[in-house]
Order: structure tokens, then sequence, then C-alpha cells
């Protein structure tokens, strides 16, 4: 292959295997990276087998990220894989002294199953704090109602990914916790001033400032852009940037959620515009993705700069007792429901 900097957009693929369509296609566009989802996951063996069908196409060790959070948002599942709890409700039974503890050993292990299969990044922490009216479809993925909390769990999950060899990818920035709508299906407005967002949702992040890679909310905040959800808010981008201190790899959210209005070009074009480093696009429509190619184009400058930082803090992971972890996990949890 030429060499060259890689795409700015991460892709998804259909199934469990690798089209020879996708493939060529993969050769010649050279995404930064991947992502799988439960279309792609059925038995380890398969899974090693397209993570590495993946890295072929592009003739590299490109990052392949997955959203495996635990809960409802866990591609990875039985019998092959272990089911964690909801991350709400995972904190609520550890009780505060051990809750980071267990959010530590928890990631840790996902990090271990996670890597034994090729995929070294994780769309995982979350940043974002629950309120009462927070959307269902976020609420019990987040790890508390105030920032202390969140920032101490995020903390924790972030190291335990780390250690274990997988990329972090904190999300969703700058804040989704006061959204009460769904962005797979529309666009949520959030009225707080920014005063109040400071005191709470951003503290989190501005905490975590330093991890290698991070991802947008598609959100606005009518206070700082009224006009633009913060993944093509070059307003709300620059106080990612600046306020909140956040200087690794920054992609979007899926293009594909209904949130965003205008086709994959347009969407495409506003996050860059803003400042986004990379979009992620996860529905693997072929039409779409090419589109992407044609109006994202390459890596470069600042952006180019944090991905091979990123990249660099891939770590192998020293090896761990993951029968020990997890029976040290179950007994936090048992206390905890009595205390």
């Amino acid at each position: 292959m030429s060499e060259r900097t890689q795409g700015a957009y991460i892709f998804g693929c259909t199934g469990t295997e690798l089209t020879a369509n996708e493939r060529d296609f993969f050769r010649e566009a050279d995404p930064f990276g991947f992502i799988l989802f439960a279309r792609n996951i059925d038995t380890p063996d398969q899974v090693i087998a397209l993570t590495a069908a993946l890295r072929d196409a592009v003739g590299r060790e490109a990052p392949i990220l997955i959203d495996q959070e635990g809960g409802r948002v866990q591609r990875l599942q039985a019998p092959h894989w272990h089911e964690w709890l909801p991350a709400l409700d995972q904190m609520e039974q550890a009780g505060p002294a051990k809750a980071g503890r267990a959010m530590y050993i928890r990631s840790r292990l996902i990090a271990a199953e996670l890597r034994e299969v090729g995929i070294d990044g994780n769309c995982s922490p979350l940043g974002d704090i629950a309120r009462v009216d927070t959307h269902p479809v976020l609420k019990n993925r987040c790890y508390g109602y105030g920032p202390e909390t969140v920032t101490s769990a995020a903390r924790a999950v972030a190291d335990g990914l780390l250690d274990g060899g997988v990329l972090p990818v904190m999300k969703h920035m700058p804040g989704h916790g006061l959204s009460t709508l769904d962005t797979h299906l529309e666009l949520p407005k959030v009225d707080a001033d920014l005063e109040r967002l400071k005191q709470a949702d951003f503290v989190p992040f501005q905490a975590l400032c330093e991890l290698p890679m991070g991802m947008t909310a598609h959100i606005v905040f009518s206070e700082i852009d009224p006009d633009h959800p913060a993944t093509q808010s070059g307003i709300v981008i620059d106080l990612i940037r600046q306020q909140i201190g956040f200087d690794g790899l920054l992609m979007t959210d899926d293009l594909s959620m209904h949130a965003l209005e205008g086709d994959m070009t347009d969407r495409t074009r506003k996050a860059l515009d803003a400042g986004c480093d990379v979009v992620l696009h996860c529905h693997a429509v072929m039409s779409e993705m090419e589109d992407v190619v044609a109006t994202a184009g390459r890596l470069s400058g600042k952006g180019a700069e944090r991905a091979t930082s990123a990249l660099s803090a891939r770590r192998t992971p020293d090896p761990i007792d993951a029968h020990g972890l997890h029976a040290e996990l179950a007994a936090i949890l048992r206390e905890g429901v009595h205390v």
C-alpha cells in the first residue's frame, strides 16, 4: 500500500464476515478504523477471523471498536461472553465505598474479552450525568447522578480498559445526561445555562480530558449554539477543546442517527467543518460510505497528529486472574446488597 494517512472516518461492515465488495472498498478507502455491532458477532473464532480480515484489508493494525458497556449495550453476549449489569445498577448495588473498584474490575475483564477476539477499542466510559428525567435509552448506562460519582467511575472504567490494552472512547461530549429524547430518533435540545453545565455536565470530561479518544453528542445546547447539534457546532467543539481541555481524537457519534438532518455528504461536511477529527458511520450502507469517503478525505494536520497519539496509547496488557477478578466483583456486589 502507498504511504498515506488514513481516511477521516470509521466504518462498520454488514455481517459476520467481510464480503468481497467490502474488502475491496476498505482497501481503497483505508478508514482510520472499524466498529463492530451485534450483527457482526457470532462465536469467538468468527470474531477473531473478522477482525483479522478487517486489518488485512487495510494492511495495518487498524483500531477496531465496539460498544461493550454492559446492560443493554453489549455486543458480545452469552453464551460465549459474560453478561454485565447496567452500569447504574452495578454502581448502586456495589455502594459508594467499592463502586470504583467494581467498575475497574468490570472494565478490566471486558478489556480481556475484547482483546481475545482482536478488538482494541471500547466506546466507553460515559461521562454523562443521569437525571430523573434522562431518556431511558441512556439513563441506566450512566454511572450516577452527580459529577463526583460519575468522574470517579469513569476514571475507573478508563483505567481498566487501558490496563487491558483497549483504547477508551469517552462519550458523549460535552454531556448527554440532560437529554430527554432518544438521539437515534430525534434531536434533543437542552436549555441549561452555561454555568449549570460548567458545574455539572462538563466536570467528568474535564477531569478525564487526557484520554486518547472522545465522542460527541448529537444534542443542541441552546445557550451555547442554538442552531447546531454539538457534533456539527464549531462553537461547541471549540468549547470541548478549550474549556474542557480535551485534545484527543474527537469522533462523531454515529452519523446515521435521525437526530441529524441532511444526506450523508452534508452530515459529514458539517461535522468535520465544526472541528471533529473523524466521522463515525455505523450502518455499513455502501452508498453512504462512499459519500463519506468522497467528502471527508484523509486525516491531516492536528487530526492526523491526534490519531497517531491515540494509537500510541495502546499497550500490551499484563496477565490477569480472570476467575479471581470475577469472584472479587461478585463478592463486592453481594456485600453491597446487604449494606
